[in-house]
């Protein structure tokens, strides 16, 4: 190569870099960086050796082989809508430096609080799931009743203890006051009875809620026992009291004892309030017993002692002369004995005394005078001859009217006049006609059934009276046979008298009490020939005199004995009595060749209870024991079982012995 000189070395960077003078190392100090360069590359800031001013024509300048001057630091990227807050970075600057916190455990409290829930989680998990499963199955604990503790038990178990024990609490009695009159209400004679049941029912059982479990835990759940009470029987226990203190108002009434006259003047009477004294007790019972004012209300006559007055003249002058009655020139006298002994006043409902003839006893007397017997009237029926039903055929007569003769006798006692009767005869037809009864298939017994009663005493003869009533009747097929719609109210005109009736589970004194037993013979009669029961009431109290679950009560209107006669042919009702004993014999045609009553074991035992009365007409009675008993009607024919009727319970109240003490 022409005219080149020799060639020198590059200028070395560094060579305008003094050198150190110390023995400590320093880094090269670098005036200027290529761009975009930090100045941090070589640490930070403070640990950079400051850079010393220099003119231009000191050693190491331009002129002197220096670098050329730094460029400004390198500024970075503008971030559009992104502001750091911090400087960017210089090459060669060291950039700030975010110290760490003195403590670091954060992180390590971050790492134990979700292991610390969870512990705690599955502790209350436990806390309720153990107890909660050792309560399980039983009544949750610390449940009462009335103060007796059935927590932890099982239902079998707490339903023994409430019978045990709260039964007990609960069949307190009720005093009732009628009237100054005090009277005790058990329990029983209520139909009060606890309901286990229902009151268990309430108490929290099975798995517990945790709510639960923390009551059974810490606390206690009360409970009110619930009570039933039979509504029925009740009501016939304040029935029984109220036979007992009634006491009607009393009509006006002319009647005669032999041939004299006699007044019985119009007299105010209470009854007792039966819809309020079933609330009343019955409340008392779910209050837990006690005593409580029964209601009595007035009761008013309609009749007044004017119209007393005036009929009591008019009986005299009707007993002053014989009545006679004519009849196409017979006649025939009505004494004035005759006349008193079918003859009253009454009231007739507005205010005033009427008078009331009996026509049809007077011409029992009179009447073959004016017509001889065989022109009567005659109904048909059966006679029993040889031990076989006989057909005896009606037959249409000719009589004297005995509702125109009544008609007539009346208007003459009450406004007087003359006391010659002309009667009329007309054709009488029987009340039963032969072709009603015939053909009725009336050929065999079906059932007889008696009973026994203790000698002459007055229900005697009202069981001997009804069954005279009920002798020869027949009922067809498909006809319900009622006693109340055949005999009708007992009273004392149709020769029923005062006797001793147990009613609502009290002993009292009716017209016509006794015919309950009555009732339960033909029930049984009727049951053994296998015919429908369609009403009956079984007695309160057990009697060994009849047969258990098998027994009637029999009270005008409300207790009847109905059956309902379901087969293709007629029923003979025949009847027979003693000085002792009843019975009732049912005639027809035979469905089943046996009819049996299969009887269950007697349960629920029940203890009466001894009690002594100084009350006026207080009855003894030598108690009898309670219990539940089945009976169940079961029908053979060709030596096989054919039918079955439902079971029939009967609950028997247990009788209290009772003890008269009034002298």
């Amino acid at each position: 190569m022409r005219n080149a000189g020799p060639i020198e070395s590059p200028t070395d960077p560094f060579a305008s870099v003094p050198l150190p003078t110390s023995s400590v190392s320093k880094k090269p100090r670098i005036e200027g960086l290529p761009p975009g360069v930090s100045r941090d590359i070589f640490g930070p800031p403070e640990r950079q050796e400051p850079r010393q001013a220099q003119s231009p024509n000191a050693s190491g300048g331009p002129s002197g082989g220096a670098l050329p001057p730094a460029p400004p630091p390198a500024q970075p990227w503008p971030m559009a809508g992104k502001d750091s807050g911090r400087p960017a970075p210089v090459f060669g600057q060291e950039s700030p430096r975010e110290h760490p916190p003195a403590f670091e455990p954060e992180p390590r409290k971050r790492r134990l609080l979700p292991g610390l829930l969870t512990l705690l989680l599955l502790l209350a998990v436990l806390a309720y799931v153990v107890p909660a499963v050792l309560m399980s199955g039983s009544v949750l604990r610390g449940t009462r009743v009335s103060g007796v503790d059935i927590g932890g038990l099982t239902v079998t178990q707490a339903a023994d203890k409430l019978r045990t024990e709260l039964a007990a609490q609960l069949s307190k009695p009720v005093v009732a006051d009628i009237g100054g009159k005090k009277d005790t209400i058990q329990a029983d004679e209520a139909g009060l009875e606890l309901d286990v049941v229902g009151t268990i029912g309430q108490a929290p059982s099975g798995f517990p809620s945790p709510q639960e479990v923390w009551r059974g835990l810490t606390g206690t759940t009360e409970l009110e026992p619930k009570i039933n009470i039979d509504t029925s029987q009740l009501t016939r226990t304040v029935e029984g009291l109220a036979e007992s203190v009634d006491k009607r108002a009393q009509e006006g009434r002319v009647a005669f004892s032999g041939l004299t006259p006699k007044a019985r003047q119009p007299q105010d009477g209470v009854l007792l309030d039966r819809d309020d004294a079933v609330k009343r007790i019955g409340d008392a019972f779910l209050r837990g017993g006690g005593s409580v004012v029964l209601t009595l209300r007035p009761s008013k006559p309609v009749t007044t002692p004017e119209a007393v007055r005036s009929a009591m003249t008019r009986a005299k002058q009707a007993v002053a002369a014989p009545i006679t009655l004519t009849l196409d020139g017979k006649q025939a006298q009505v004494s004035p004995a005759a006349i008193a002994a079918n003859l009253s006043f009454a009231s007739d409902g507005s205010g005033g005394l009427a008078p009331q003839f009996a026509a049809k006893a007077v011409l029992a007397d009179v009447e073959s005078d004016l017509v001889s017997a065989a022109q009567q009237p005659r109904d048909a029926t059966y006679e029993i001859v040889n031990g076989k039903p006989v057909l005896v055929p009606a037959r249409t007569g000719r009589g004297v009217n005995d509702k125109l003769l009544a008609r007539d006798a009346e208007k003459v006692f009450a406004e007087g006049g003359d006391r010659t009767i002309p009667v009329r005869l007309g054709a009488v037809a029987p009340t039963v006609a032969t072709s009603e009864i015939r053909g009725l298939g009336i050929k065999e017994t079906l059932a007889t059934f008696t009973t026994n009663f203790a000698c002459c005493q007055p229900r005697a003869k009202n069981i001997q009276r009804m069954a005279e009533e009920l002798d020869g009747h027949i009922v067809k097929p498909g006809e319900t046979f009622s006693i109340n719609d055949v005999v009708g109210e007992r009273t004392l005109e149709d020769g029923y008298v005062e006797a001793a009736e147990t009613v609502g589970g009290r002993l009292v004194n009716i017209v016509g009490g006794g015919v309950s037993q009555f009732a339960t013979t033909m029930y049984n009669a009727a049951y053994f020939s296998g015919l429908e029961d369609v009403e009956h009431k079984p007695m309160d109290y057990y009697t060994d005199q009849f047969p258990a679950g098998r027994d009637v009560v029999l009270l005008y209107p409300e207790s009847d004995l109905k059956w309902r006669n379901d087969s293709d042919n007629g029923v003979l009702i025949k009847t027979a009595f003693t000085q002792t004993s009843v019975t009732v014999a049912l005639w027809g045609t035979e469905r089943y060749d046996k009819i049996e009553a299969i009887e269950s074991e007697r349960r629920d035992l029940t203890q009466f209870r001894r009690e002594t009365s100084n009350e006026p007409g207080c009855l003894p009675t030598t108690g009898a024991q309670g219990f539940t008993i089945d009976v169940t009607r079961v029908f053979h024919k060709d030596g096989r079982v054919v039918k079955k009727d439902d079971k029939l319970t009967t609950k028997y109240r247990p009788q209290p012995q009772t003890t008269c003490t009034a002298s």
